[in-house]
């Protein structure tokens, strides 16, 4: 056994036991993870940090992670907030830059060190808020979006700078033509993919779609074509992950692909955040603390009043602009790898990046905190913030990614697309797995949702809680049973309909909740007999054969 393995053993089984423990304590389970990369870096059983493999991995995390959140993009809620995003990103990077520099400056940085500090503090981390986010179910809402297009041009500025200080060398000078083409390159990939996604891609997953191996070994294809092709202009692979995702966005399969490459990103996200914490250095930054504190404050806390005021200033509502600004109080990834460049160039000292470092730990694990009870701290505050609305505000419309139906179909093979004859196709929202029968729905004008109601975000997706009627057709009991769990998790529940193919299924099925369960020889039968005995005539069933036999 090798000592690579062996190290990437430990660091698993600790990252394990951190997470159960956390988890018990109910506490976010990045932390368990950072924290045993504190506890590795302190213990000196691990140098994760000066090992490439593992330096592949973390960059891996990132990319996938970056690849699921351009699939959550949805191109009719960007448009939305898209040019509010820009407006409001613009001013917080440049106020949260200029008061960072006068704040680095008045603590004894150097002016060039200064101007790291400044633009270090200014980019919030797209791995952490997302994550949190999307555990709290929160993407979708207005704020969620706010936040990711905030996040989105962050990044843009991020890789604008990495991209112009890597060129520069050591003599600080870049050519503004160099720079003015690297921006054209990024508008251009970005519509490249957007082209892709709407031409060329669709047809190819369609194909794959029937085999779950092949759509996700394609998808993983697709994210790695599209890195080494960005790479090679110069981009980081993280970016292309986003690339990747965007182009699928829109796609009937993202759902599933989503559901595979969610593993992938957890696991190699483990190694990003235990190296992030064991690249702390506790006793070489005890002479820092003043700085380390002051900084870690104003990242806690100016980022997210920044963020306040300004959305304020735009006419959002208070608990938008408090949820969004609070999201964005921690430093980003980005952060860390401009220091690194910074001290790689010379025009840091080891000291400094020691400080970005430790400033980015310490935001990260506090902003945890307050993002995952930032309900409570609303409640709290909401007092005080009433001053930072304005006495009309009012918030632009977001249409939702799934519009919300007051009937559920899951499954539209047979029995399914039997039932929805009876249904008007404006009150109906199908749920399904086969591409074929998407296509159908496409045709048709049904509202449809591709993918397995076993899946979370499907469930999460269809709005359970919103229709009045459920009906899952599909003959798996763990499909329907499924359900019935998500169902019983709602305040508000719907009428439920489920299918059964035993009479103790059926019983089961009952049991957690079910409000009528289809056994199909025993509900047909029963139809069957109700028909005959109230059509003597047989009319019914001549006018049933010619319905779905025409010729």
């Amino acid at each position: 056994m090798n000592d690579g393995f062996l190290e990437l053993t430990l660091i698993v089984a600790l990252s394990a036991v951190l997470g159960v423990i956390a988890r018990l304590l109910k506490q976010p389970t990045l932390l368990a993870y950072l924290a045993a990369g504190v506890l590795g870096g302190v213990f000196q059983f691990s140098q994760i940090e000066e090992q490439q493999n593992f330096q592949v991995f973390s960059d891996l995390g990132i990319m996938f992670l970056l690849f699921l959140v351009g699939m959550e993009i949805n191109y009719s809620s960007l448009r939305a907030v898209g040019k509010n995003a820009a407006l409001l990103g613009t001013a917080q990077i440049a106020l949260t830059s200029a008061i960072g520099y006068l704040l680095a400056s008045s603590l004894g940085f150097p002016p060039l060190s200064a101007f790291y500090v400044a633009i270090a503090l200014t980019f919030s981390s797209t791995i952490i808020i997302v994550k949190l986010l999307s555990d709290k179910r929160d993407l979708g809402s207005l704020y969620g979006k706010l936040s990711i297009g905030l996040l989105l041009v962050q990044d843009i500025v991020a890789i604008l700078v990495l991209m112009i200080l890597s060129g520069a060398g050591r003599t600080g000078y870049f050519s503004p033509i160099d720079a003015a083409l690297l921006v054209i390159t990024i508008i251009a990939l970005f519509a490249l993919m957007l082209w892709l996604g709407r031409w060329v891609l669709p047809p190819i997953f369609d194909r794959v779609a029937k085999s779950s191996e092949l759509l996700f070994i394609v998808s993983l294809a697709w994210v790695f074509v599209v890195a080494m092709v960005v790479s090679r202009l110069g981009f980081s692979i993280e970016i292309a992950g986003l690339l990747a995702g965007l182009a699928l966005a829109n796609s009937s399969e993202h759902f599933q692909i989503a559901a595979r490459v969610r593993p992938l990103r957890d696991f190699f996200l483990i190694i990003f955040f235990f190296s992030l914490g064991a690249s702390l250095r506790l006793a070489d930054l005890s002479a820092a603390w003043v700085q380390i504190s002051t900084l870690s404050l104003f990242v806690l806390i100016g980022n997210p009043l920044i963020v306040l005021v300004l959305m304020g200033l735009m006419g959002y509502k208070k608990r938008t602009s408090f949820l969004a600004g609070i999201s964005l109080g921690q430093v980003s990834e980005f952060s860390l790898v401009l220091a690194a460049v910074g001290l790689e160039l010379g025009h840091l000292n080891s000291q400094t990046v020691g400080v970005i470092t430790a400033v980015g730990i310490i935001s990260i694990i506090l902003s945890t905190y307050l993002i995952v009870h930032s309900e409570s701290l609303y409640q709290a505050l909401s007092g005080i913030l009433q001053y930072f609305e304005l006495k009309n505000a009012r918030e632009p419309h977001i249409p939702s990614m799934t519009a919300k139906k007051p009937i559920i179909l899951i499954g539209f093979h047979r029995t399914g697309r039997s039932i929805a004859q009876a249904l008007k196709p404006k009150d109906l929202l199908v749920v399904d797995f086969d591409p074929e029968v998407i296509k159908i729905l496409e045709s048709q004008g049904y509202s449809y949702i591709f993918g397995d109601i076993k899946d979370e975000d499907i469930i999460e997706e269809a709005r359970l809680d919103k229709a009045r009627l459920v009906i899952c057709t599909s003959p798996d009991a763990e499909d329907n049973f499924a359900l019935l769990s998500a169902i019983r998790g709602l305040k508000r529940k719907p009428f439920i309909v489920t299918r059964a193919e035993t009479e103790s299924d059926a019983h089961e099925l009952y049991a957690q909740g079910a409000n009528y369960v289809l056994l199909p020889h025993v509900s047909s039968g029963h139809y069957l007999g109700h028909l005959l005995s109230s059509d003597p005539t047989f009319r019914l069933l001549r006018q049933m054969r010619k319905r779905e036999h025409p010729a």
